[in-house]
């Protein structure tokens, strides 16, 4: 097939023409203004059908169902994102109403099917925390698949914290060590301990809870939203009742915040992941590493890593904080459900 040649009377990115029986007119690229879209959060996606919630006509908050635009191509849409829908936006039965505007995500949880697969999935928008729930015990601890979460919070600009539960059960201490130098924040918990260390770091943010089967977080979710179930029949209306334990959804918390569940999550390919996206959360290390030979993989077994030099010239701590790095680092490029 010969390339299409275009000249300046013609472009086929402005106006196409869709051949048809009857013929129609030229479509174009332009897109609509909509200066009367109203702003809205998405809180819940199911089959094709997003939950937004707006102001209402009182200025209450309302959760409207709506679709996306045609205009939009193939953007997706995803829990967190910010938007502007036009149409019935007043929430009532079997209303519809239209997303045309994705705004500019400030942050993405993004993975990918496994590590060979180049496509990106964003799973969530414009969090500010990810929490990764991990029991200390029973089951252990999956350390690959928390050293990948946090890999993808480094990368999608999310701060991480990590929810250790159980911890009537074993010392947290061996999770706490593994991750020492990062300064990673954690906050240990337990069914008989009230959960207020861990309410004081979600009031009034964004906050997205992952974890494996068997670690206690749909428990934690029940517990930190005690309506969680009645919630997800009454955000989820567009899915007619089902129980919703694999959709992403978002549940306001009781005082200020707001926590996105998302039980669907099982693994995190990392394909979409350099190391240097990793090291770009953390400002004196990416400075260093700007010394580092092309394609350097800041592990240990990089020859000539600039690392190296910059742990050996700084405070002992810089050892603990490489080390600890280059465990998070192991994680990008590691193939196999084992990682």
């Amino acid at each position: 097939m010969s390339p299409r040649r275009l000249d300046s009377r013609s472009d086929e990115d402005d106006v196409r023409q869709r051949p048809g029986k009857h013929g129609s007119r030229p479509r174009t690229r332009t897109r609509p203004a909509h200066g009367d879209a109203v702003p809205g959060l998405v809180v819940a996606v199911d089959r094709g059908r997003m939950t937004v919630r707006v102001e209402g006509p009182e200025g209450a908050p309302v959760d409207i169902t709506t679709m996306r635009a045609r205009e939009l191509g193939k953007h997706g849409v995803v829990v967190g994102d910010r938007v502007r829908v036009v149409g019935d936006t007043t929430g009532r039965t079997d209303s519809l109403a239209r997303i045309v505007v994705i705004e500019e995500r400030t942050t993405s949880l993004r993975r990918t099917a496994d590590d060979t697969d180049p496509t990106e999935r964003i799973v969530v928008a414009n969090a500010d925390l990810l929490v990764v729930v991990t029991a200390v015990t029973d089951p252990e601890p999956a350390f690959g698949f928390l050293d990948r979460c946090l890999v993808a919070a480094y990368a999608g600009g999310l701060e991480p914290l990590l929810c250790l539960t159980k911890t009537d059960l074993a010392s947290p201490q061996p999770l706490l060590d593994r991750y020492a130098g990062l300064g990673l924040d954690a906050v240990a918990i337990s069914r008989e301990l009230p959960l207020d260390d861990l309410l004081e770091r979600l009031d009034s943010r964004i906050s997205v809870l992952v974890g494996q089967s068997g670690v206690g977080k749909s428990t934690l979710v029940n517990r930190l939203v005690p309506d969680a179930f009645r919630a997800t029949g009454d955000v989820s209306k567009i899915g007619k009742g089902r129980h919703t334990s694999s959709s992403v959804v978002l549940f306001d918390l009781p005082a200020a915040g707001m926590v996105i569940d998302t039980p669907g999550i099982r693994s995190f390919g990392l394909a979409h992941v350099t190391a240097d996206d990793v090291l770009a959360a953390f400002d004196e290390i990416a400075e260093a590493a700007v010394d580092c030979p092309p394609l350097c993989g800041h592990t240990a077994a990089d020859p000539g890593c600039a690392l190296d030099a910059w742990a050996a010239t700084g405070p002992p701590a810089r050892h603990e904080q490489l080390a600890a790095l280059r465990v998070l680092l192991g994680a990008v490029g590691q193939v196999g459900p084992g990682y």
